[in-house]
């Protein structure tokens, strides 16, 4: 008898739970503002959900000496630029664009980039994050070339080496200059659809 109680306590107690968490979501009691903060059980969750998902999804593997190879870290510092990617995330001597302050999480890739998988990074880069302000740069119309986001990859995996004036001059240079090899201009074998 003892156990039945305690099984019915267990599942009323569930069920109140159950009660007031949808009470809490659909209630209207979650601030979904960016401009607050999520509480620490919703944070904590969306993180453990988000890495769960990425590490699960995340199966490309980068080319071979793809990381190390200065051409493609030049190649990549200039699609960085080119795409976009430093009006949220700045980079060496590049402050972001103001609207990024009100991005929530705040996208700081110098406190993340060298805790992430390449291939991670790939994965994220070509299909975004939801309920973050991240894109999918394989969504865009054109989509973002594989190679170049392999590029941006390798460029994010060396971040902590670029210099500002090193990468001014990736940023600055004109089209074809910097570009990922085989990405060149006009139909590029190896490159898939879409833009450079």
């Amino acid at each position: 008898m003892k156990v039945l109680n305690f099984l019915a306590l267990i599942g009323l107690l569930a069920i109140l739970a159950g009660i007031g968490t949808a009470t809490f979501f659909y209630g209207g009691f979650f601030n979904v503002a960016a401009s607050e903060p999520n509480p620490a059980f919703v944070n904590w969750s969306l993180i453990q959900v988000r890495k769960a998902s990425i590490t699960r999804h995340a199966v490309d593997r980068p080319p071979a000496g793809l990381l190390d190879d200065p051409e493609m870290v030049e190649a990549g510092g200039h699609a960085y630029v080119v795409n976009g990617c430093t009006y949220c995330h700045g980079e060496p001597g590049v402050e972001p664009a103001t609207f990024s302050e009100g991005l929530n999480p705040p996208p700081d890739l110098r406190a993340m980039v060298t805790d992430i998988r390449p291939e991670e990074l790939f994965w994220v880069i070509k299909n975004g994050v939801k309920m973050t302000a991240m894109p999918s740069f394989g969504a865009d119309n054109p989509p973002v070339r594989d190679k170049n986001i392999w590029a941006i990859v390798a460029f994010l995996k060396n971040l902590s080496s670029v210099s500002d004036e090193n990468f001014k001059a990736w940023s600055t240079a004109p089209p074809g200059k910097y570009q990922a090899p085989g990405c060149g201009p006009g139909l590029a074998p190896g490159c898939g659809p879409g833009r450079g």
